[in-house]
């Protein structure tokens, strides 16, 4: 009996010829479980800098490293078969120059083996993108919100609203001029994301934007209740998962302080025959 190929992991290639058909399904991933999980129904997987907030507890991407990337990065490459796997571009590993940006982004992609990078801005990375394109690497731009840029924004602030539209428009005709192959439009107007979507050729992804968008990204941590210092509102929560391991952590606690755990079915004894266990 003949067996069924491999499924074909997704380009960058194929995830802009996605423009106005069905929408792309894109989330986070950290880990290989996590990464195994999403590769069953996502289009595009980001090894998100917001690692550095989800599982490293600090208080911004700003502080994640190229090593903290590459790491996870190859993390999740061993989780996926299909889905395109991007790696976000940490903050000031591209911004200097766009040789610094290719050095960096050369490095991620021969060590994580991931089929495209992010970076954040618009029209002032539009070189840097363009030179990246030119040389081999596709790109995903993210504009809007800009989480690396918090700091020079003031916060977590929604981006484009009223005059300020035209200039979040611009960037995005920016980026797509210069040759990335899709957008991040995070917390934009929703009038403003499908008017960007309608305008552009590449697709959009949103992120606190528009159902109209041409896919959508969330941290997986947040959809799944996993990480709850904080709650965009921008984010729906499909599971409560923080919640359920820690009614699981007390249980434990509760049967090993009663001494109720392990029981008889979870111990050895000189007759038992040890198959398959792990520590």
């Amino acid at each position: 009996m003949s067996q069924s190929a491999p499924p074909k992991a997704l380009t960058a290639t194929d995830i802009r010829a996605r423009k106005g058909t069905t929408p792309l399904v894109c989330l986070t991933a950290y880990t290989t479980p996590v990464a195994k999980i999403a590769d069953g129904e996502c289009d595009l997987v980001l090894v998100g800098d917001s690692v550095g907030m989800v599982l490293h507890g600090l208080p911004s991407t700003l502080a994640v490293t190229m090593e903290m990337m590459i790491l996870h990065g190859q993390a999740v490459a061993r989780g996926l078969s299909k889905a395109l796997m991007v790696v976000d571009m940490p903050f000031a590993s591209y911004e200097e120059s766009p040789a610094q940006a290719l050095r960096n982004a050369a490095r991620l992609m021969a060590e994580t083996g991931c089929g495209a990078v992010k970076l954040e801005g618009g029209c002032h990375m539009a070189e840097t993108i363009r030179f990246l394109v030119q040389r081999g690497i596709p790109v995903m731009a993210h504009i809007g919100l800009t989480p690396q840029s918090v700091n020079a924004l003031g916060g977590y602030h929604v981006q484009g609203k009223g005059e300020d539209a035209a200039q979040i428009l611009k960037d995005a005709k920016a980026v797509s001029d210069a040759g990335a192959f899709s957008v991040v439009l995070e917390k934009v107007p929703a009038a403003l994301a499908d008017e960007i979507t309608a305008q552009i050729p590449i697709p959009t992804v949103g992120i606190g934007a528009s159902a109209g968008c041409d896919g959508q990204i969330l941290v997986i941590d947040d959809m799944l209740g996993l990480f709850d210092q904080f709650k965009p509102n921008f984010v729906k929560r499909y599971a409560h998962l923080a919640q359920d391991a820690t009614r699981a952590v007390s249980a434990y606690a509760t049967e090993v302080r009663a001494r109720d755990f392990p029981a008889a079915e979870h111990i050895f004894t000189d007759k038992t025959a040890i198959k398959g266990e792990k520590s």
